[in-house]
């Protein structure tokens, strides 16, 4: 595996972006509000393209702040993470169109994959996105340019030489 450059990657504000998705998503599905699951893609979509985590400001500004959350600050790449989240977007908005179209099985279908999803990363520490990502890279697909970090298999969390 040739060496790349890591980077710092706080995996508390991964986990607050996942916890949130999980839980705004729910909550639609309880109160039959496909507006909120088109909220949760809409905020996905915007951290996508800024390469953040969506829900950045409810970690930056409300958790981490009052020590609910502590930086989990581990050497990674953040690519697959934005891919991953990317992949989200797309599923939500997809969820989000066919619950406006009166499609609701497939649309809270889709839109409880991604909750499915996120709940595996957040709380298995499996990123299935993540693990997409590096099969693409296996493939030598443009774009998909990281290798999982050393001592990780794809979409683990690194632990093995981790930085706090």
């Amino acid at each position: 595996m040739a060496s790349q450059t890591l980077q710092k990657v706080d995996h508390s504000a991964l986990k607050t972006n996942q916890l949130m998705i999980i839980s705004l998503s729910v909550l639609a599905f309880i109160l039959d509000q496909p507006a909120l699951a088109a909220f949760v893609a809409l905020v996905m979509g915007i951290g996508s393209a800024l390469k953040v985590p969506g829900f950045i400001l409810v970690y930056k500004n409300l958790l981490k702040p009052r020590g609910w959350m502590k930086p989990d600050v581990l050497d990674d790449n953040p690519e697959p993470h934005r891919f991953s989240q990317i992949l989200g977007f797309v599923f939500l908005i997809a969820g989000s169109v066919a619950l406006f179209l009166g499609a609701s099985v497939l649309g809270w279908g889709l839109v409880w994959l991604v909750v499915a999803l996120a709940a595996l990363n957040a709380f298995g520490g499996f990123c299935v996105g993540c693990a997409v990502y590096y099969w693409l890279n296996r493939l030598n697909l443009p774009g998909f340019t990281k290798q999982p970090p050393a001592g990780t298999l794809p979409g683990m969390k690194p632990r093995l030489g981790a930085s706090r």
